[in-house]
């Protein structure tokens, strides 16, 4: 029996634990969650019920929860779906999942903390983000050998404890850093496509990982200055700020060795098929939780400055996204 354990039961983590736990029998897995609070305790009382657009009826499923990771004992297969600005608290606990072979199915938005392990087209192969792994310690006491990156184009929000709301179904694109196609790899892959899911792997999961984040770094920060939403920002004036971060994101890109199909304009315009849906930041400023800006803005600004690229649009952005996260911050405090 393999097991998998899925670290963080927010909207993409519950939706990938509910479906793995309903082919857990057919596929021989022991499924189990990581969770806290309210969602917690619903997965404990009724479990996860994942309604999707499009689809006929809901997923429900009742899987292991807990908040103490140690309990579970060594996974097979940990998918870590927190928030990039989580990990460093999360180290010790996922930590205590590991076993020899573990592996980690990172799926973050924005840059990861492991982005340069195995990076063989930048030529900073091996270097670490220290905003995003302060002191090291991901690097050291998880091992960036671990993971397979993945990169998610799923709309998803919790709209009640245990209730989870997907758009039409999506895609997951996964890859190994080093672009190794493994074993592991197919894998992951597998499990996920039997899970319901669009699935695609790739020997360059950069590419993937830029693609998206070049919509994140300008959606997300602006929709939660401006309070708006993906319709609201493909408006002018918002559209002119929208475009030159897009710009700014693909030059720090192409410039680290990426390669991003399409043009930004192209971009844009498919997000203009997701009408009045809210941002994953602007979600979380509603909820009154801290911003993701650091992935998602910071580390962009901290690797345009590696190799020489100026961001002014983005930098101004990420100032006033800084300054109304702490301020949020202190509110709550």
């Amino acid at each position: 029996m393999k097991k998998i354990c899925i670290f963080g039961a927010g909207a993409i983590g519950g939706a990938v634990a509910t479906r793995l736990q309903l082919i857990a029998q057919s596929h021989d897995l022991d499924v189990s969650v990581v969770a806290r609070g309210a969602q917690l305790a619903a997965i404990r009382e009724h479990g996860l019920t994942v309604s999707a657009a499009g689809e006929p009826q809901p997923w429900a499923a009742r899987m292991r929860a807990t908040d103490d990771a140690a309990e579970l004992g060594p996974q097979d297969i940990i998918f870590v779906a927190l928030k990039g600005h989580q990990l460093t608290a999360a180290c010790g606990a996922l930590a205590s999942l590991l076993g020899p072979e573990t592996r980690l199915v990172a799926i973050q938005n924005g840059i990861p903390w492991w982005y340069f392990h195995g990076d063989k087209t930048s030529g900073l192969e091996g270097r670490r983000i220290e905003m995003l792994d302060p002191g090291g310690e991901l690097w050291r006491r998880i091992g960036p050998e671990r993971v397979i990156a993945g990169v998610v184009y799923q709309g998803a929000a919790v709209a009640a404890p245990g209730d989870i709301r997907l758009g039409p179904i999506g895609r997951f694109v996964f890859g190994e850093p080093n672009g190794e196609m493994t074993d592991d790899l197919e894998r992951v892959a597998t499990l996920i496509r039997d899970a319901g899911w669009q699935v695609k792997t790739t020997p360059r999961i950069r590419d993937d990982l830029w693609m998206k984040l070049q919509g994140n770094a300008a959606f997300n920060p602006l929709s939660a200055l401006t309070r708006g939403t993906m319709a609201d920002l493909l408006k002018e004036p918002m559209l002119s700020v929208v475009r030159q971060i897009v710009d700014e994101v693909r030059q720090v890109a192409e410039a680290l060795g990426a390669r991003i199909e399409g043009s930004a304009e192209e971009h844009i315009v498919a997000n203009g098929g997701v009408g009045s849906a809210k941002t994953s930041m602007l979600q979380d400023l509603e909820k009154g939780r801290r911003l993701e800006y650091v992935p998602i803005q910071a580390a962009v600004g901290e690797l345009a400055r590696m190799v020489g690229v100026a961001t002014p649009i983005s930098d101004a952005v990420l100032a006033l996204t800084t300054q109304l996260d702490e301020s949020m911050a202190r509110k709550g405090s």
